[in-house]
């Protein structure tokens, strides 16, 4: 066994399997620009590797794979206009769209809390194994900002309207549910996983991806839904829209008391963070690739970083924890079609590229 510890990030390598482990666990390995640049070394060294088969992705510590990116830091450098978002984003999206073509089998454990950052790195893996702890979830539009990493594209592909659901309500997955949305693609018992982890270590050099969810699939339970899967007919019919305004509606007419909570829960969000998240959710659905809903996110993540709603949000949730933010506009009906035009407009030398 050799070992690489770099900072917040351990890559090593254990039998056939190249081991990437988020290492932070006191801050549920929430991701920094310095360890995806990490990560991206790990998968250089990894891939030219002949006898690495397989890659890992694993978090440290009991709490959760990954709590997503390091928001602190990005709030800080947006309220002095400073590039660290231009700069992130840019990396992080760019190494998505890496694991998703990635050539060698590429299993994320997704235990415990999975969100933000975190689903960018597991959610585009060729083998996502979650567990009966995890706690999935894409909340930002809590924070003023849309679910990005790819987050556009994996919505657009959940089986009805379950996406947008999840999308602009931030609400958590349980393992079943994350199978049943098509972020995850097999539940394993946490009790189970020390085993299946040592199996796969024992894999030989040019293993098949077949191979590998046969694997895999010898220590799943066979889930593939949960209890959000159960209300698919009723989000079907309550998200079936393309304005935010007619989504609104159809819950206040609809009176359930799913509807009701449906409706609290949006009414804590960000207005300008629901629109910007449902327009780039329907043009995901028409999107050919994951670069192409990328290079969608980053224009409109480069537009969140200027604005006030996203600093108000990350200050609410993160700063001083008041949970008390105040959104501009307030409301749905005041976000305007020329508010909306910026988080979709092109760049030009600033556009997201890949393979350069």
């Amino acid at each position: 066994m050799s070992s690489v510890e770099e900072g917040d990030l351990v890559a090593r390598v254990e039998g056939a399997v190249g081991v990437i482990r988020l290492n932070r666990p006191k801050a549920i390995n929430a991701v920094t620009l310095e360890m995806f640049r990490d990560i991206d070394k790990a998968l250089d060294r990894f891939e030219a590797d002949p006898a690495i088969a397989v890659i890992l992705l694993e978090g440290a510590g009991e709490r959760g794979l990954c709590a997503g990116g390091d928001i602190r830091t990005l709030w800080e450098s947006s309220k002095v206009n400073g590039d660290l978002g231009k700069i992130l984003w840019r990396e992080e999206y760019i190494l998505n769209a890496r694991i998703k073509t990635f050539p060698k089998p590429y299993v994320a454990f997704m235990d415990g809390i999975v969100m933000g950052g975190g689903v960018g790195l597991s959610a585009h893996a060729s083998h996502r194994v979650v567990t009966d702890r995890t706690k999935l979830a894409m909340p930002e539009v809590g924070l003023g900002f849309f679910p990005d990493v790819g987050g556009t594209y994996l919505l657009s592909r959940s089986p009805g309207e379950i996406g947008t659901y999840f999308g602009l309500t931030g609400q958590t997955m349980n393992g079943p549910d994350a199978v049943h949305a098509r972020f995850a693609d097999a539940v394993v018992p946490a009790a189970k996983w020390p085993e299946l982890r040592e199996a796969l270590t024992k894999v030989r050099r040019g293993v098949s991806a077949t191979d590998v969810s046969k694997l895999i699939n010898g220590f799943a339970t066979g889930e593939t839904a949960g209890p959000v899967a159960a209300k698919e007919p009723i989000i079907d019919a309550l998200f079936g829209f393309d304005r935010m305004e007619d989504i609104f509606g159809a819950l206040k007419r609809d009176g359930s008391e799913f509807a009701q909570a449906t409706l609290k829960t949006l009414n804590e969000k960000s207005p300008r963070g629901m629109v910007v998240t449902l327009k780039l959710l329907r043009l995901a659905r028409a999107a050919s690739s994951l670069e192409e809903c990328l290079v969608r996110e980053y224009r409109a993540a480069l537009e969140v970083f200027r604005s006030d709603d996203f600093r108000e949000g990350v200050r609410a949730a993160v700063i001083d924890k008041d949970r008390n933010p105040n959104w501009s506009p307030p409301r749905i009906e005041d976000v305007t079609p020329q508010m909306l035009a910026p988080y979709l407009a092109e760049i030009g030398a600033d556009e997201l590229k890949f393979n350069q």
